[in-house]
């Protein structure tokens, strides 16, 4: 198993080009599913979660073509002449949840699916029910048997209105993946805003599809009879954008991030403005600079698109371990996404969690040491709070580190950072 070891103090100074969103990809290559024609993707990332996926939309029939010599740079031909397969297994959906989005696709194209339920997440629960309930309300005859979910509609499904209780980014792209083949109108209520839906509606709408509102809580989908192939590029990844600009906060230096859209991290900008960090918003990403002098504590809490971003969570609060006073910090969307403050605790930092809320109370300086990583985003935050630790932070169970990071010690290396990979005999599968 491979890990990362980071030698704190080196201030970073650099350029770092930001890759296509993972949270986009995924959901654009299930989208593949939907027509005969080769889907093109452009500003692919190259992770562990696309990997995984390539591999269950092979096993369904999908060709998946990669090269990172293309006219946009790294691109990803999908090309499904047929439905070879509906049954998605439990061994490959259970590697990465949102692979259970090939669900409604393949429902829409060819009348039935056998998916895999995914199981639990260390994050929380997060439950599928409002993917069910959409589907069923376009006409999907759903049963689930022995953690498997059998989904039928022989004769097409049917346009309808759909009425999500909660937002759900999941649920809400489930929904427009299935219904943009369905007969007639839908409309997706108390839909998620998040940027990554519009990227969707864009690519799908490239390909033939009719949908409209995406980025507002009101979707509207003319269902059409086809789709056909399309190019796409896929929209800069907000998440790794935000992490590198906390990342250059936390250490110091000036750091412009490019490829980027400075728009989608605009409540992280202003909460690290707030704790005395300079955020300059360019025309293609934003530069980070900090003197040297130590940040403030600053509060904060998750909400959905505008608000801060709970992927941002984790990274935001080791930024928080060293600054000048408590910081308090709220977590609204998932319910367990606290598990890396232990693991920040054995590097020194003082933090305390009751419930969803965690109050940091920032040290003077961290502590090189062990730890590891939880979950996708908590093993980011360590590497964050590695980069000022004194002495060497090592931290395993980095293949939590590679679902969602694109040569992250590359990256970080090239402005300044001591951090490389520590090869191991094998990765264990998720």
């Amino acid at each position: 198993m491979d890990r990362i070891a980071i030698t704190g103090g080196a201030q970073l100074n650099g350029t770092i080009p930001v890759s296509g969103a993972k949270n986009s990809a995924i959901k654009l290559m299930a989208a593949s599913l939907l027509t005969d024609e080769p889907l093109r993707l452009t500003n692919m990332p190259r992770l562990a979660d696309t990997r995984f996926l390539g591999k269950l939309l092979t096993r369904l029939g999908v060709s998946v073509t990669e090269s990172d010599d293309g006219p946009d740079g790294q691109q990803t031909i999908l090309h499904a002449p047929e439905i070879t397969s509906g049954f998605a297994p439990y061994d490959l959906v259970r590697q990465m949840r949102a692979s259970f989005n090939v669900l409604g696709p393949l429902v829409a194209r060819s009348g039935q699916a056998k998916v895999s339920l995914p199981g639990g997440c260390t994050i929380g629960a997060r439950p599928v029910d409002l993917h069910l309930q959409a589907l069923e309300a376009l006409g999907a005859k759903i049963d689930l048997h022995e953690g498997y979910v059998y989904a039928q509609a022989p004769r097409g499904l049917k346009g309808a209105e759909i009425v999500f209780p909660i937002v759900s980014v999941g649920a809400t792209e489930h929904a427009m993946l299935a219904a943009v083949l369905a007969d007639g109108v839908t409309v997706i209520r108390n839909a998620a805003c998040e940027p990554e839906l519009v990227d969707l509606q864009e690519c799908l709408n490239a390909m033939g599809a009719k949908v409209e509102g995406a980025g507002t809580p009101n979707v509207t989908i003319t269902g059409v009879a086809r789709l056909h192939g399309a190019t796409h590029s896929v929209i800069p990844d907000r998440i790794e954008m935000g992490t590198y600009a906390v990342a250059a906060a936390m250490a110091g230096g000036e750091v412009r991030l490019t490829k980027a859209r400075p728009e989608l991290i605009e409540s992280l900008s202003v909460k690290l403005e707030e704790a005395g960090a300079t955020v300059v918003r360019t025309e293609d990403g934003v530069i980070v600079k900090r003197n040297g002098s130590r940040l403030n504590a600053v509060d904060l809490e998750t909400a959905p698109f505008p608000g801060f971003a709970t992927d941002l969570q984790a990274q935001f609060m080791a930024l928080m371990t060293t600054a000048n006073g408590e910081s308090r910090i709220r977590e609204t969307i998932f319910e367990n996404r606290f598990m890396h403050a232990p693991e920040l605790m054995r590097l020194g930092a003082d933090i305390s969690v009751h419930g969803g809320e965690a109050r940091v109370r920032g040290v003077e300086q961290l502590e090189g040491a062990e730890v590891m990583a939880t979950d996708l985003r908590a093993s980011v935050s360590l590497v964050i709070a590695g980069l000022v630790a004194r002495g060497e932070t090592v931290v395993s169970r980095i293949y939590h580190l590679d679902r969602g990071f694109e040569r992250l010690e590359e990256k970080l290396g090239a402005c300044g950072a001591q951090v490389r990979r520590i090869k191991g005999d094998g990765e264990p599968e998720l």
